[in-house]
């Protein structure tokens, strides 16, 4: 069995793909706008030094765990452990929330759809700020419309996980990562003209903590996980088609500095936009669908702009969405012997399904409330509060704990990699375990 399993064609192909998971609606949507509302430069200090003391070492453990097994997210631990292990909990709370997010995620997704087809239909050039301002609103209100997308944005998805591991998402990812690239590169290149460039750079990497408070050095440090797509299987199950010989150090830097670049380069495009119109960078994640159409209508070639733009952010979404669908395909797969296009297409129409619910909590189900929040809100808030921090202190700690030297001795192989093996261990044995229990105690505390 073991034999036959799909394998990346070379490092490249993982490299992109894993980049593709992590680069997603968290450095493109997310990240600008809590930069922006907890101070910028001192933020973004403190996100990558989350980064370098939980993200990476987090990510190495998980990548481990899935390359040695060569299994899916469940029978990973089961593998290198024992029949049964209590550890497979981190697994089961891994393919939960692939499986929860990309309900909701593909909805946020559909909304991107539909706002590339009216960028592509010059809708922002034509029309007056205020009816622009109002598109998110009029999507909202719509079920018929939200569900569409949401819909369309799944088939996409589901499409390119059902040609497996080398003939779906290594070849998609070969193709839309280089242009996602290329995009924002021309966006960095267009921004560095604008009279705002100086001023986004100034307030990105400016040092200012009197904006920074404790929630903001926690958002941070939940991001920092987030955006690596730590605890929710997907690192796993690609770390899985990889070849047991394949150095993980310098790939996990490699996947780490590219989504740290994408996030940083992204907020510096979207600020020099905001700071060339004089508009208030702490807008909140009405930044992108509200603001920044807005300003696309007021600026030479905005069509273009708005066209290259939602692109950008519609690829990222989908590499992120194909990630977390293949470990609920890989495990149903798996366990269960089925055919990969039947299985890609019965847990995509399953989370399609329930991806219903939360497109709807906007609209037919708004007054639907669990703990005052909205079904789209509670299931964001299950996930990223709970199952993902949970989730990965588990693999932090299996990585740490149980597999222990061995493990490391087996991930940092060469001199310069050995200098830093006790640092990684104990970043997953205490260091990074301790950071996240921390902030969920605080969240528990403060609420």
């Amino acid at each position: 069995m073991m034999q036959n399993r799909a394998h990346w064609t070379n490092r490249l192909a993982f490299v992109l793909a894993a980049s593709g998971s992590a680069i997603g609606l968290g450095n493109l949507w997310k990240f600008p706008y809590i930069a922006g509302t907890n101070g910028g430069g001192a933020f973004v200090l403190v996100y990558l030094a989350c980064i370098a003391i939980i993200g990476f070492p987090v990510l190495i453990g998980e990548l481990f765990v899935g390359q040695q097994s060569q299994k899916n997210v469940v029978q990973s631990f089961e593998v290198l452990h024992r029949h049964r292990t209590p550890w497979r909990i981190a697994g089961w709370m891994g393919l939960v929330s692939a499986f929860l997010i990309l309900s909701f995620y593909s909805v946020v997704g559909g909304w991107i759809l539909d706002f590339e087809v009216r960028a592509l239909l010059n809708q922002f050039a034509t029309r007056s700020g205020e009816e622009i301002k109002s598109y998110l609103d009029t999507l909202f209100a719509s079920p018929f419309r939200v569900l569409f997308w949401h819909f369309a944005f799944m088939v996409l998805t589901t499409g390119i996980v059902a040609n497996g591991v080398k003939k779906g998402i290594e070849r998609w990812t070969k193709i839309l990562m280089p242009i996602l690239s290329l995009i924002l590169l021309g966006l960095l290149i267009y921004s560095f003209f604008l009279s705002g460039f100086n001023q986004a750079l100034g307030f990105l990497f400016s040092w200012d903590t009197s904006q920074l408070t404790v929630d903001g050095v926690l958002e941070a440090m939940g991001h920092a996980f987030f955006t690596l797509s730590l605890g929710m299987g997907a690192m796993l199950t690609y770390g899985s088609y990889l070849d047991k010989n394949e150095s993980l150090p310098r790939t996990a830097l490699t996947v780490a500095v590219m989504d740290t670049v994408i996030a940083l380069v992204s907020g510096l495009v979207i600020f020099s936009i905001v700071f060339s119109h004089g508009v208030d960078p702490q807008a909140g994640p009405e930044l992108m669908f509200k603001t920044l159409p807005v300003l696309f209508a007021q600026i030479p070639g905005g069509t273009f702009i708005a066209i290259a733009f939602f692109l950008l952010v519609a690829f990222a979404a989908l590499t992120s969405a194909v990630s977390l669908l293949e470990v609920v395909v890989a495990y149903w797969e798996e366990t269960h012997n089925k055919n990969r296009t039947y299985t890609a297409i019965i847990c995509g129409m399953a989370i399609a399904i329930l991806g219903v619910f939360s497109a709807l909590s906007f609209n037919v189900l708004s007054n639907v409330k669990v703990g005052g929040l909205t079904i789209f809100d509670l299931l964001d808030t299950i996930t990223s509060q709970a199952l993902l921090p949970l989730g990965g202190t588990l693999i932090a700690l299996f990585f740490g704990w149980v597999l222990g030297k061995r493990a490391i001795e087996m991930v940092m192989k060469t001199g310069s990699e050995k200098t830093f093996s006790a640092v990684i261990l104990w970043c997953n044995r205490a260091i990074a375990p301790l950071a996240i229990l921390g902030a969920i105690g605080y969240k528990l505390i403060t609420s």
